[in-house]
């Protein structure tokens, strides 16, 4: 039977990432579809969805912080209103110096685009930082599995969602005209262009296993403080890991994160626990007791910048990858760019644009399903 009108887009992937680019080009007007297979322990769920504009003992502003960071919270808030969820929170962080040297270097950031006040030395009982910090603007985190399951919840209502795999050989790519999918019911499925949004998955999938992806796995803790009167309140803590306050729970943290490179597959261990809770001591001496630990693989690049644009082979043939830990700070603006490209006349950023790696292509020949 043939399929129905083509649809714009058809979308193979909902976390982040993919949940984000499907309400954005719906919000524009588009007619989706997406497809995804819940992962309770993706790297979407996992983590800690923090916003971060400084990076590293550096203090470098995060790539396109002045243009990104404040889209972000624009389109998570009115991710809010549309679904009626609360989950992003808008808070300072406190970035601890580690020595006299970052201290000095530091200091001259305040008043800094996203830099506040400097944070006062302190050593009590429940706090350690002799070195004082910087309290950063402009940042916040994302109650990531809260926003995935709103967002399920809307595409759904929509008709726009299918909770089943991608299965290469069911994508068919005529010689001209729409791409068609076979649904896993029998059904086929025509879209102008199918845009890749798999997360640390793309490794595996042909079309898109040439391109230098570098995934790693990260393990967060979540944790109960004993004592965390003498804390600020609604404020993340990071100094060498990041603790991130949990809404309506006194006390509670996520505590974040292990970056493990190689191809093992996700999953906490006991290094992995040890090593957060001793980052934790450094600058939260007091004790914590552990009420959670999971483990996710990130969908990070060998030049720590995503990957955008099309099939070198096809051009129907999309992706929208390779944010690895920047996601929540980064796919709001970058799928208003790509939505922007995808309608015309605008052009992609040369950073994210997959072509960069052009040279590493291997040919059509092993790579576009028949």
């Amino acid at each position: 039977m043939m399929p129905a009108e083509p649809l714009d887009y058809l979308l193979i992937g909902h976390g982040l990432a993919g949940a984000v680019l499907a309400h954005t080009l719906a919000q524009a007007g588009a007619r989706l579809l997406v497809l995804d297979v819940p992962a309770p322990d993706s790297a979407s769920r996992v983590a800690a969805g923090l916003v971060n504009p400084l990076a590293g003992r550096r203090f470098a502003l995060t790539w396109r912080a002045a243009e990104l960071l404040p889209a972000a919270a624009a389109w998570y808030r009115a991710a809010e209103a549309a679904t009626g969820t609360r989950f992003w929170h808008e808070l300072a962080i406190w970035k601890f110096f580690t020595s006299v040297e970052d201290a000095n270097t530091g200091l001259t950031r305040v008043g800094e685009p996203f830099v506040g006040a400097a944070v006062a030395p302190a050593d009590t009982p429940t706090l350690r930082a002799p070195f004082g910090g910087l309290a950063l603007t402009g940042g916040g985190f994302l109650q990531t599995e809260a926003f995935l399951d709103a967002m399920t919840a809307h595409r759904k209502a929509r008709g726009e969602l299918r909770e089943e795999a991608f299965d290469p050989a069911r994508l068919t790519l005529p010689t001209t005209g729409a791409a068609t999918y076979e649904l896993a019911d029998g059904t086929t499925v025509a879209a102008h262009r199918v845009i890749f949004c798999e997360g640390a998955a793309a490794v595996l999938n042909p079309l898109w296993r040439w391109l230098p992806f570098t995934p790693n796995n990260g393990q967060v803790l979540d944790i109960t403080l004993a004592d965390p009167a003498g804390l600020p309140p609604d404020v993340v803590l990071n100094g060498g890991a990041y603790a991130v306050p949990q809404p309506g729970a006194p006390g509670r943290y996520r505590l974040g994160a292990t970056y493990e490179w190689g191809d093992q597959p996700p999953a906490p261990t006991a290094a992995g626990r040890a090593d957060l809770l001793g980052r934790l001591a450094r600058f939260a001496p007091g004790a914590a007791t552990v009420a959670g630990h999971r483990a996710g693989r990130r969908p990070a690049v060998r030049d720590r910048r995503p990957l955008v644009g099309p099939h070198p082979a096809d051009a129907r043939l999309w992706l929208f990858n390779g944010f690895g830990s920047k996601g929540v700070g980064l796919a709001p603006g970058l799928a208003a760019h790509l939505a922007a490209v995808l309608a015309g006349p605008e052009t992609l950023w040369p950073e994210v644009n997959l072509a960069r790696f052009a040279a590493l292509y291997p040919g059509a020949d092993s790579m576009t399903p028949t």
